[in-house]
């Protein structure tokens, strides 16, 4: 029988190091916390051969006194912690202990330091996890760890590496992730010599847009939100600059990047009606919380975390990003440039330009001259073949929106009159029109091909995809009226009937009056039809039929109690689908200028229910850059 042993200390450092120390990145995120911990104002980092054959960090913090410096390379010692009272509420970024003992017992490491305090640095070095006496050395306030060839006397762990560039690039995404949180801190980093990266002590944004690019920050939400103990900054991008993996997502808690799958779910869910298809949301976010309400001694890499009010924090998470994603209504999503265009200031509409705004331009002032009018527009009739009279599915929805924009336009011939959408129960205030009264999505001028809107606004050219636009309009509202109480239903004049399984017959019998909720009465006539007595007040112009059988389907495949709280949102896009104004469909000025005002009223109207953008803006210099004007 064998009999059970103490496992000798360097056999022991060698499975820590495989828990701890996967690969060059591993030891280069540890050292770079001691460094941070050691409250370092300017960091460097040099790599050689993408870390494998060096691994140099170089600090100004505190630094280590001479006798502890035996004590960091030993596995359990460490400066940051004492008690369990401490574990529980653990604030700085290491405090195994296991880092640097780890790395020592799978390399060549020199560790350098001076205290502040200290009239010269003293080194050690451990070759093998074996440890050589302190010696004095020449080193400048701060502390110097060197890792050289790493792996080398475990020939097999070596193997596992990948190429030099896999290893690079590996380093050089814990090194971003570091960054990124800590923009306060001057970072530098060499890899063979060449520096990939110098950031000097800058704002978060700054930090934000170097690392990540100006292209996201563009594009990007900023976000401040606080509940009690906790706390939520940084950035969430447009669902227009989703990405095809994950890889543009940052989420810190209390300043330490991790994968959570809490956090995961809830932003998730916050973008799960305005991301297309399989695309993931692109964020850099930094969530405070109180240290004892997170447990980081979850896994050795401290990539994992626990939360101890896991739902607590998943509400909080998921409310902040979903307000500030239901902020980008359509007149303030962001301008979408003409590749190789510069950013354009706004500008009004030129001479050149058709006269779809009529201005009483001001008069100069001197004596015996009225002082200057202010600058007005109002929408003029065009010369375009635009349909007249009301053939299309939004007149009706509309009805008598016309004759009242008429009206309004001539009692108040000078000023804009956009059309007032159709009341419902959540109308929401519109944004104020710009300091000439121009609404933020402009006038319509026509359509295009029945498909697209064309609206002249201050700026340049609107171009708006009105089913993506419409959908996401009778989807908010829709939504809203769930949750007030249930959608008001549209008695049809003529029930519709239509062929049905026994299965659906059958939800229908059991589901009927629940249905109601939804806006959807439905009748069984016999085992194998159904008529459609009430849609959705909403979409009463849309296909019963189908809309029926939509709604059919996922009660019969979720459950009515599931349909009404889980997949709400799911159903409700479907049924916003069949009821929005189709392609091809002719609508008339003011029923085009009708859609774009709700636009500009409606939550999230930037993007339809699958993601898709509703509309994007050509701006005055994206014109003159394509027909080369002023080159």
């Amino acid at each position: 029988m064998t009999r059970i042993q103490r496992l000798p200390d360097h056999l022991v450092n060698q499975i820590a190091a495989g828990e701890v120390v996967e690969r060059p990145a591993s030891a280069l995120k540890e050292m770079l916390e001691n460094s941070l911990d050691a409250g370092s104002t300017r960091i460097s980092v040099d790599l050689a051969q993408g870390g494998i054959k060096l691994i140099r960090v170089t600090d100004n913090g505190a630094g280590i006194a001479a006798d502890d410096l035996p004590l960091a390379l030993d596995r359990h010692a460490t400066s940051k912690i004492a008690s369990l009272d401490d574990l529980e509420s653990v604030s700085t970024l290491g405090f195994r202990g296991e880092g640097l003992a780890s790395v020592a017992s799978v390399s060549r490491l020199t560790l350098v330091s001076r205290p502040q305090d200290a009239d010269h640095a003293h080194q050690i070095i451990a070759i093998d996890g074996t440890l050589h006496p302190v010696e004095p050395a020449a080193h400048p306030h701060g502390t110097s760890v060197e890792v050289v060839d790493l792996y080398f006397n475990t020939p097999a762990r070596r193997k596992f590496l990948k190429s030099e560039n896999t290893e690079y690039a590996h380093c050089a995404a814990t090194f971003e992730r570091i960054a990124l949180a800590h923009p306060d801190v001057e970072f530098l980093l060499r890899h063979n010599g060449k520096v990939a990266w110098r950031l000097p002590s800058q704002s978060a944004e700054d930090r934000v847009a170097a690392l990540l690019g100006k292209d996201f920050v563009a594009a990007a939400i900023p976000l401040d939100s606080q509940a009690g103990p906790l706390a939520l900054t940084g950035f969430v991008a447009s669902p227009t600059y989703s990405k095809a993996s994950r890889d543009a997502q940052y989420f810190y808690v209390n300043g330490r990047f991790v994968r959570d799958k809490t956090a995961q779910h809830a932003l998730r869910q916050a973008y799960r009606d305005v991301l297309h298809h399989d695309r993931h949301p692109a964020y850099a976010l930094f969530f405070q919380l109180e240290p004892s309400g997170v447990d980081v001694n979850v896994h050795p890499t401290k990539i994992e975390v626990r939360f101890r009010e896991s739902q607590a924090v998943h509400q909080f998470l998921f409310h902040s990003v979903h307000k500030a994603l239901a902020g980008t209504s359509a007149g303030a999503a962001p301008t979408v440039q003409v590749e190789g265009a510069e950013p354009a200031a706004p500008q009004l509409p030129r001479g050149e330009s058709a006269p779809l705004f009529a201005s009483a331009s001001p008069r100069p002032a001197s004596s015996g001259m009225p002082a200057p009018q202010p600058f007005q527009y109002q929408q003029q009739s065009i010369p375009l073949n635009v349909a007249r009279e009301a053939v299309g599915v939004y007149d009706k929805m509309f009805g008598g929106l016309r004759e009242e924009e008429r009206a309004l336009s001539r009692s108040e011939p000078a000023m804009p009159s956009p059309a007032a959408p159709l009341p419902h129960p959540a109308v929401l205030a519109i944004p104020p029109h710009d300091e000439n009264g121009i609404p933020p999505l402009g006038f319509a001028l026509a359509q295009l091909h029945g498909v697209y809107i064309l609206s002249q606004c201050a700026e340049g050219l609107i171009l708006v995809d009105m089913h993506a636009a419409h959908e996401r309009i009778v989807y908010e509202r829709l939504k809203t009226a769930l949750e007030s109480d249930a959608i008001p239903l549209q008695p049809l004049l003529l029930p519709v009937s239509f062929a049905a399984d026994r299965m659906e017959v059958a939800t229908a019998h059991e589901h009927g009056e629940e249905m109601k909720r939804l806006g959807v009465e439905l009748a069984p006539l016999s085992p194998t039809q159904i008529a459609v007595r009430g849609v959705p007040v909403w979409l009463k112009d849309g296909d019963p039929v189908d809309l029926a059988r939509a709604v059919l389907k996922d009660v019969r495949e979720f459950g009515l109690t599931q349909v009404l709280t889980e997949r709400r949102n799911e159903l409700l896009a479907t049924m916003a689908c069949h009821g929005a104004v189709r392609a091809n469909r002719q609508l008339t000025l003011p029923e085009m200028n009708a859609l774009l005002r709700d636009m500009e009223a409606t939550e999230r109207s930037g993007q339809c229910n699958h993601g898709r953008p509703t509309w994007t803006r050509l701006t005055m210099r994206d014109l003159d850059k394509l027909f080369m004007r002023g080159q």
